[in-house]
């Protein structure tokens, strides 16, 4: 006879009965415990999934927003309205602006051709921009500094003059005591870009002295002569360091295309004009950049390939040598 056979002939029935209605209630426990821990492991797949697919989610948003900023780029009109329309930016000047004030990678000439655009938006989103230097106590030289280094002034004079208005509304606000009027800072500033040019171009043979500079400026703060120690200090400043032109931080796209995922010649279905034109194509990151020819430097479009689907198109002509199928990316 065993122990637990001896031990178990010691009890009494209601005993056994006791001990038995235990061993149920751990069955049942431990069988609670397992459907528990099944529940706890399906939650936690599910938040792993959840996880794993708002990554990708933020993955693929992250690719359309680096398309969208290179064709900005390339187009500042058409990566604009790339980026509203996939809900990448709003359109309203205040997140437009803060979008080319602060994002990297943007093309400084193209920031300034947006901004410089006679579109109610384009003069809203100009206005906000200027709104968000910071020009308190900086000397007129400091503040041009400051905001030409932001973008690059575009060609046209009258792209110009509104930038420079903005600018000169702006440095007043900032600087309530120094000049009577936003005409005296407007008429400054031109005379300083002007001034650097002179002092800094060496095309320029004849170069503005410090006495003509400050004749130039005679009666412009409301009729009155401005300080001879301001515009001084304001000739100085230039003389000793010119304007910097801002560099291009997303002109080059050579990096964008040294290591293409795939490269060669393929047709391409006109836009406007409907006649398929060869054209070269490099694919990477997930997006189609086509080229006149092989030595462009920059592409003259970019396709991005997200939401598209692939079918083959009818192409009636017959090839010479090699077989040929066309296929349309809708």
């Amino acid at each position: 006879m065993t122990d637990c056979q001896m031990v178990s002939s010691d009890f009494t029935a209601d005993e056994k009965m006791e001990i038995e209605s235990i061993k149920m209630y751990k069955k049942d426990l431990l069988e609670d415990i397992q459907k528990l821990k099944m529940e706890i492991d399906n939650v936690m797949a599910g938040i792993l999934s959840f996880n794993s697919a708002e990554e990708n989610k933020t993955i693929e948003k992250n690719k359309r927003f680096s398309c969208g900023k290179k064709k900005f780029n390339m187009d500042p009109k058409n990566g604009f309205n790339y980026l509203v329309e996939n809900m990448l930016l709003e359109r309203n000047a205040h997140a437009v602006a803060a979008f080319l004030y602060k994002e990297e990678g943007l093309n400084k000439t193209a920031i300034g051709e947006f901004l410089g655009e006679r579109e109610e938006l384009n003069l809203q989103t100009l206005k906000a921009f200027v709104e968000l230097h910071e020009f308190s106590d900086l000397n007129l030289v400091q503040a041009l500094r400051q905001f030409l280094w932001s973008f690059r002034l575009p060609g046209e004079a009258q792209k110009i003059d509104r930038m420079m208005e903005a600018f000169a509304t702006r440095y007043c606000e900032c600087n309530t005591h120094v000049f009577q009027s936003t005409d005296t800072c407007y008429i400054l500033s031109f005379a300083i870009i002007m001034l650097n040019t002179s002092l800094h171009n060496p095309n320029v043979k004849d170069k503005t002295t410090l006495d003509r500079f400050i004749s130039m400026n005679r009666g412009i703060n409301n009729g009155e002569d401005l300080p001879n120690d301001l515009l001084s200090k304001l000739y100085e400043s230039i003389r000793n360091e010119p304007f910097k032109i801002p560099e291009d931080d997303g002109n080059d796209l050579t990096h964008t295309f040294f290591n293409p995922d795939r490269e060669g010649w393929l047709l391409k279905l006109g836009g406007r004009v409907k006649t398929w034109k060869r054209r070269w194509f490099i694919l990477t990151d997930n997006c189609l950049y086509y080229f006149e020819f092989t030595t462009d430097k920059e592409p003259r479009g970019i396709i991005p390939l997200e939401n598209l689907c692939v079918r083959e198109v009818p192409y009636s002509r017959k090839p010479v040598r090699i077989k040929s199928k066309r296929f349309v990316w809708m």
